[in-house]
């Protein structure tokens, strides 16, 4: 069950909480539960049981896929405020899609069981456009991580990772290292390290035993 303070929490990620009658609205406060989620822990995979879908309060999500040859391509990150839909991808119909879902982080998050949002979106058009929508959404970003490893070049590719973990940290130190980052964008830690090396020649970051610190923002968009 979640109390009060939890539902005004929820009115503000869920647009179709305002749309759902009281037997709707009862199905949802009985189904509905805070959760918590150990950093590393398996969330949703192709052999786990369907959750439903969850509203992340604090901490990160990483939904990523392997290839047969053992490859690691991070295909998105959700945090605190972002809804994940596909951890209830058995209630989406024609919706096939073998990811792995994982806390990056300790994680809060509050889970609709996958069986009550199936009724609630049997019942409920408000509902169903709000999962359709979200997944859109994630398809999207989705589309952009492929275009991004099909299309654009690796030191393209590098400088917008940083740009956007400078953003998302809203600082020019960015806690990572060059094994997560070649996990997160998809290539060999070898790789990343090497183009960090020549980014760290030409001024542009500055490599530490924690982390990058990015010194040239603007040479460091310039590459893009």
């Amino acid at each position: 069950m979640i109390t009060q303070e939890d539902l005004e929490y929820l009115g503000t990620k869920i647009s179709f909480l305002p749309k759902l009658n009281k037997e709707e609205m009862d199905i949802f406060l009985n189904q509905t539960s805070p959760v918590i989620f150990h950093k590393d822990a398996i969330i949703y995979n192709n052999s786990t049981e369907c959750l439903g879908v969850l509203i992340i309060k604090k901490g990160t999500l990483r939904a990523h896929m392997l290839s047969e040859q053992g490859k690691d391509i991070t295909l998105y990150r959700l945090s605190d405020g972002d809804v994940c839909v596909l951890s209830a991808s058995c209630v989406l119909k024609n919706i096939t899609f073998d990811v792995n879902i994982q806390a990056e982080s300790d994680t809060e998050a509050y889970l609709i069981k996958s069986s009550a949002f199936q009724k609630l979106m049997d019942n409920n058009i408000y509902v169903e456009n709000f999962s359709y929508r979200t997944t859109i959404d994630r398809f999207s970003d989705v589309m952009w991580t492929m275009e991004q490893i099909l299309f654009m070049s690796f030191d393209k590719r590098l400088a917008v990772f940083l740009l956007d973990e400078s953003l998302k940290h809203k600082q020019d130190f960015i806690p990572l290292t060059h094994a997560q980052i070649a996990k997160y964008i998809g290539s060999a830690r070898e790789v990343v390290s090497r183009m960090l090396k020549h980014f760290e020649e030409d001024g542009i970051v500055s490599l530490t035993r924690g982390g990058i610190e990015i010194l040239d923002k603007k040479k460091l968009k310039s590459i893009i």
